[in-house]
């Protein structure tokens, strides 16, 4: 069994945290809270459930994953109605173009991945391309992205272009840190012609690699899935329109914060 145990060091406020999402590769087997009182509360669209938590001080949660025969969610390639999921439709009209300038079919959904890799340098910063856009706007120039800003270009551009595509959230333990991490990970799945195929275009870009492949940890290392899907509805929280889960998260009166957290995978060796 893969355990991974997240810290969150103490704070104000109630916490919403990910109890863990089946995949092909791995399925929750267990979650549980230590120093705070907790139940399960619901996300509207993708029928997702996550832990609302009440701290005492710090919380350890503790995820226990093993192997399955499961798909991935179904949920995940309906897309929500969020401005992180509607594409501009200057993105879509080249989307299209790029898709069937390859020939459509599985060539098609390659060349949009690869066009999407092009117009992409991995990096963090402050203001992303889509902070203050209702949809996601067409990229004309090259753009510093993380992950997160990739990948919610690769779904959209996707689904314009006519593919099933889904948005899966989860933590990356790179081989190198010997399970440790500092954050959490995204990847895309897309399915076309019953044919699902895992993509990981920011790990390629880590790795110096143009041309992208389909599958999981092109870069060394073992990730495990939280929660999946962008736009997500938590009324009892509060929360409408968030962008993803897989942190937990402390609420305010206003939103939400990012947590002090520690983010282990237990027994790396064993």
């Amino acid at each position: 069994m893969a355990q991974v145990t997240v810290r969150v060091a103490a704070g104000a406020g109630r916490l919403l945290a990910p109890v863990g999402c089946a995949t092909p590769h791995l399925v929750p087997l267990g979650f549980s809270v230590e120093g705070g009182h907790w139940r399960l509360t619901g996300e509207t669209a993708t029928g997702q459930m996550a832990a609302l938590i009440e701290p005492e001080g710090e919380v350890t949660l503790r995820y226990g994953f093993g192997t399955g025969t499961c798909a991935y969610p179904e949920a995940m390639f309906h897309p929500t109605d969020s401005r992180f999921t509607r594409a501009a439709d200057a993105l879509a009209v080249d989307a299209r173009r790029v898709a069937e300038a390859a020939g459509g079919g599985r060539s098609g959904l390659f060349a949009v991945v690869q066009d999407v890799a092009r117009r992409f340098s991995y990096g963090h910063v402050d203001v992303t391309y889509y902070d203050e856009a209702e949809e996601v706007p067409q990229l004309c120039d090259m753009t510093v992205g993380s992950c997160v800003d990739i990948n919610l270009y690769l779904i959209a551009s996707l689904r314009a272009a006519g593919y099933e595509a889904g948005y899966m959230t989860g933590y990356f333990f790179p081989e190198e840190k010997r399970g440790t991490t500092t954050d959490m990970h995204c990847w895309v799945v897309s399915r076309h012609a019953d044919d699902v195929l895992e993509w990981d275009i920011a790990h390629h870009m880590k790795m110096g690699v143009e041309q992208i492949a389909p599958g999981l940890n092109p870069k060394p290392g073992r990730r495990v899935p939280m929660a999946h899907s962008m736009g997500l509805d938590f009324p009892e929280c509060g929360l409408e329109d968030l962008k993803l889960m897989a942190e937990p998260i402390r609420l305010t009166g206003s939103g939400w914060n990012r947590c002090e957290i520690d983010i282990r995978y237990e027994d790396w060796d064993g």
